[in-house]
């Protein structure tokens, strides 16, 4: 069965490309405030637009009139996107792609997004972060196939020490590797086509930069 896919378009950058659209098929939208510019470029309309609107310009409002708003006041207890998460999560959303969510002017945001995937992760949603270019999902404990492309880059950002990892079909393998946390061991790396990932113990993040072929 095809599990329910909620994007949440978000106000990083956003590159469409094939990788992109294949994430998106079949999906439902929800914009976040002026993560809604992205919609013309994708060519959908989001069923629901949440936020403050302090980032979205009039006349994308007004481009964009028929879309149902929520809007919330400035002062609030969570961002943007948690509340458009969280109204996906409410109509049943089983996988989510955060469009947008890397990348940007804003660096907290951006961090914000991936810890937020994390956390979604421990429940038991499936999370892509994606700008179109870049890629990033979660790596809790168990197993993972990750489809990249020969030759293109991808890293392994640990939240807290990882055992047990395991990083297959790559240019630098690893088997059963301790990672204390902060170490850079395990950036750029080069896939050899889709790589294997296990996880004893941990929390992590894999970057991937499927049309970055320069580690080639």
């Amino acid at each position: 069965m095809t599990k329910s896919t909620f994007t949440i378009l978000l106000g990083g950058e956003l590159t469409v490309t094939e990788r992109l659209r294949e994430a998106l098929e079949g999906s439902r939208f929800i914009a976040a405030d002026g993560g809604m510019r992205h919609a013309a470029t994708l060519g959908i309309e989001p069923e629901l637009w949440v936020g403050d609107f302090d980032s979205t310009p009039p006349g994308l409002i007004e481009a964009q009139s028929a879309v149902p708003r929520q809007p919330y006041p400035a002062a609030k207890n969570e961002t943007d996107g948690e509340i458009a998460t969280a109204e996906a999560l409410d109509r049943g959303a089983e996988r989510l792609v955060l469009a947008g969510a890397l990348g940007g002017e804003r660096s907290d945001h951006a961090l914000q997004h991936v810890f937020h995937a994390l956390s979604l992760a421990d429940r038991g949603v499936e999370v892509l972060l994606t700008s179109g270019a870049e890629e990033a999902v979660p790596l809790l404990p168990g197993r993972r196939l990750l489809d990249l492309p020969a030759g293109s880059l991808f890293s392994v950002i640990g939240f807290s020490e990882l055992e047990g990892l395991d990083i297959l079909n790559a240019r630098y393998p690893l088997e059963n590797f301790f990672l204390p946390f902060g170490s850079s061991r395990t950036i750029s790396n080069v896939a050899e086509g889709p790589v294997a990932f296990s996880l004893k113990r941990g929390k992590a993040m894999i970057f991937a930069r499927p049309y970055d072929l320069t580690g080639a």
